[in-house]
């Protein structure tokens, strides 16, 4: 009987977050005194988004401390990785929230919208654009990593269109003074922030309902994993990510041949699909009771 374990270290942008934390909070509060000073929502409404920025960047920091500390647990061999799942949860929702509490008080206005000056919108979506934009770059090259560190970074990107909107809203109230730029700007914002929460949502949820990654086809490494010489049946296979970039799988073999070599051979089979974190249990025909006897 054999086992093979590899464990994947994925490195955590601590630095790059703390960074991103306290620009997307010092802009925050820029941004919320002005939209209230003038009564902007589409200012109002960047600035919700800015908020649960600033509020995934700390959840996502807070995640990735855990998740390097907590594997020193002896109680927690898993360590805190699941943090970074709860933490894209905690984002989605609040995303989810805020684009309604937008939507709600932009219908209120219709029919009555308030004169808002253009000039402040632009200055302060001038800023926005800049601050986005730098923290997209802190976060970019560790989205793929990390589910806490993706959903910090997809809300900057909205964000950054949300900034973008906020400009246009700015240059048309400036030029044309019509009252309603300022409110269709926050109800697009909201809108296209909405798709993309529930999409976050969904990827948490699928890792923490433990479903087989979107890119593995189950049914073909069973069969890649039976096509080993001298394996007879495969079962107990489980395939499941415990965060992005760390999926994980458990194979029971049965083989009558020799047991090196058939771990040798299966565990090259499941490193090809990108399964590095694999243990593996090779069984004699007669089943586990029989191995003691000789395996």
């Amino acid at each position: 009987m054999g086992a093979a374990h590899e464990h994947a270290n994925v490195g955590t942008p601590v630095p790059k977050m703390v960074a991103a934390t306290a620009l997307l909070g010092a802009f925050f509060i820029v941004e919320v005194t002005t939209a209230l000073l003038i009564g902007s929502m589409a200012l109002l409404a960047d600035a919700g988004h800015i908020l649960t920025d600033v509020a995934a960047t700390f959840m996502g920091l807070c995640a990735l401390v855990l998740a390097r500390r907590g594997s020193t647990w002896p109680g927690r061999t898993y360590g805190w990785h699941r943090a970074e799942v709860f933490t894209a949860v905690a984002n989605a929702v609040l995303l989810i929230g805020v684009a309604t509490i937008i939507l709600r008080e932009a219908i209120g206005r219709i029919g009555h919208a308030p004169e808002v000056p253009g000039i402040p919108m632009v200055v302060v979506a001038l800023a926005g654009l800049a601050t986005n934009a730098a923290v997209a770059l802190l976060l970019r090259s560790h989205s793929t990593q990390s589910l806490a560190v993706k959903g910090a970074y997809m809300e900057v990107i909205a964000d950054t269109l949300g900034s973008i909107g906020v400009l246009i809203a700015g240059v048309v109230t400036i030029t044309t003074h019509w009252p309603y730029a300022d409110v269709v700007v926050a109800v697009l914002v909201a809108l296209w922030v909405l798709p993309r929460a529930l999409s976050l949502a969904g990827g948490a949820l699928r890792i923490l309902s433990e479903s087989s990654p979107s890119h593995i086809d189950v049914d073909e490494l069973r069969s890649a994993l039976g096509g080993v010489d001298g394996v007879t049946d495969v079962h107990d296979l489980h395939v499941w990510t415990l965060v992005p970039g760390k999926d994980m799988v458990t194979a029971h073999l049965t083989s009558s041949g020799d047991s090196a070599r058939v771990l040798g051979e299966a565990r090259a089979i499941l490193a090809a699909q990108g399964l590095g974190h694999a243990t593996i249990q090779v069984e004699p025909p007669g089943g586990i009771a029989d191995c003691a006897k000789g395996c």
